[in-house]
């Protein structure tokens, strides 16, 4: 017999890692097989403090800029992280004589193309998405100053005055609300008929597949967790989605230590969800943290299934056969 309140666990899926942050961490993780200690990385290879730390005790040596990377180790690999970069660092890179692999995401890197086939066609861009990220700014580096507008939000959409208001094509961020940045598009396309919007949504398929979970569990429970990073744009609009779906009880966690168990006090069901650079590991060690305090019983709420993978740089593939994650 325990004396422990009961709590009902419904976990979404997909949540945690996508096919982008798996190729990156990988890329890292192979490097430092292929070349050793030290690999320099640019920016964290994603926004997570646990994966950023675990790969450090690797070798791996974060920096902002290239030019933190000291003159003795001009040799050591640097990568550049899952966010994508402006056209600027790779021409820094070539230019130092580095050697340089990009983790890139594919699909920020088909933003990045649309970007550019609408530039050469003439149009000038509006990229809806958040000020400061670092995708948002390797997205805007891709083209000259002034050839892409941020737009934030639908106000800034209503506000947005273009230089010619007949050629003009959207690009969006790809960790974004869905529902945030179709209510943009809607007031966008309203005002320009003519404005080129994306052939298939720019939202990656890892950010929607994990905002529907949300938006199927939040409803259900009486509390929601999100384990991630603050600076993690796509984890902390799962629990926007979460509060919007219903579910007054939705916060970002780090790590268990990081629970505010007053807000679960009386709690009899949980759902759980983790960022697309969350790894598994945090999420079990939230769920071991409550099945500490509560009698657990988990049950998985599947919404979609996700069998994506991303090739890796033809340079460290022979060692990922070796590594066995082909």
């Amino acid at each position: 017999m325990t004396d422990k309140p009961k709590l009902d666990i419904l976990l979404c899926a997909p949540r945690g890692f996508c096919a982008g942050v798996d190729r990156a961490i990988q890329i890292v993780d192979l490097a430092l097989k292929k070349y050793g200690a030290p690999v320099y990385v640019r920016h964290e290879i994603v926004h997570n403090k646990y994966v950023v730390d675990g790969l450090r005790a690797k070798g791996a040596v974060f920096v902002e800029e290239l030019d933190e990377i000291p003159e003795k180790d001009i040799d050591a690999p640097v990568i550049f992280s899952a966010h994508g970069v402006a056209r600027s660092v790779p021409a820094e890179a070539k230019a130092r004589n580095m050697f340089y692999l990009d983790a890139t995401c594919p699909l920020v890197t088909k933003v990045h193309v649309e970007a550019q086939r609408h530039a050469e066609d003439g149009r000038d861009i509006v990229l809806i998405g958040h000020k400061g990220h670092p995708e948002v700014i390797g997205t805007m580096g891709q083209l000259p100053p002034g050839k892409i507008s941020l737009v934030e939000t639908v106000d800034d959409a209503e506000a947005f005055t273009p230089r010619d208001p007949n050629n003009l094509a959207l690009v969006t961020q790809t960790t974004l609300s869905v529902d945030d940045t179709s209510a943009i598009v809607l007031v966008l396309k309203s005002r320009f008929p003519s404005i080129a919007v994306p052939h298939k949504e720019d939202i990656c398929y890892a950010t929607t597949n994990r905002q529907e979970a949300v938006k199927k569990v939040a409803p259900q429970v009486d509390a929601m967790i999100v384990v991630g990073a603050p600076n993690s744009s796509n984890s902390m609009r799962l629990v926007e989605v979460g509060e919007r779906a219903g579910c007054k009880v939705s916060v970002l966690v780090q790590r268990a230590k990081d629970i505010d168990w007053t807000l679960f006090e009386g709690i009899s069901s949980l759902g759980i969800s983790a960022g697309a650079s969350a790894p598994e590991a945090l999420v079990e060690e939230v769920i071991d943290a409550f099945a500490a305090r509560f009698e657990v019983n988990v049950e998985i709420a599947v919404t979609a299934e996700e069998n994506i993978a991303f090739n890796i740089p033809r340079i460290l593939r022979e060692l990922e056969v070796a590594s066995g994650h082909a």
